[in-house]
């Protein structure tokens, strides 16, 4: 039986002007909605209430924008920071709502890297990612900061053998 090597990218494969189409996309829910908001104590009636959110503008509740932002980032994950340390996001913006039942996919491009002057064994790497619609509609952008490990200097994911 061979092992799976760690596939995730080191600081080496990140290159400025880089665009990687992240291949897994994710239906959200009305279940996703109102837990998360709840986990974060969320008060706004916009995605709990469906009588109040009937007379807004969007006719119905809205996705939790911050749950939006944690799905957007984890859909770049195995292709951007599964070696990595996250150091901030910025520039979010959110140019359309996003409802119970629209499909979310992302795409993410390399703006920068540079040495981390502070930790010789990793390196800064600045992106830009885009989440949007099964339509294409753009609900998502920011740039995200991570610290990646160069590679062979990436902590080793666990591999306990099964026992027979």
């Amino acid at each position: 039986m061979r092992k799976r090597e760690q596939s995730a990218p080191c600081y080496e494969d990140f290159e400025a002007g880089m665009v990687l189409q992240h291949s897994v996309g994710r239906t959200v829910t009305e279940a996703d909605n109102i837990w998360f908001t709840l986990l974060t104590a969320n008060t706004n009636p916009i995605h709990i209430d469906a009588h109040y959110a009937a007379q807004t503008e969007f006719r119905k509740p809205l996705m939790n924008s911050t749950f939006t932002l944690a799905l957007v980032t984890g859909l770049s994950v195995s292709d951007i920071s599964q070696n990595a340390i996250n150091l901030g996001w910025d520039e979010i913006r959110m140019p359309a709502p996003v409802f119970e039942g629209d499909t979310i996919y992302a795409q993410t491009e390399v703006l920068g890297k540079r040495e981390s002057k502070s930790r010789p064994h990793m390196g800064i790497v600045e992106v830009k990612t885009t989440g949007f619609k099964q339509d294409g509609t753009v609900v998502m952008q920011f740039k995200r900061t991570i610290l990646v490990y160069k590679r062979g200097k990436a902590p080793k994911l666990p591999r306990p053998s099964m026992k027979k």
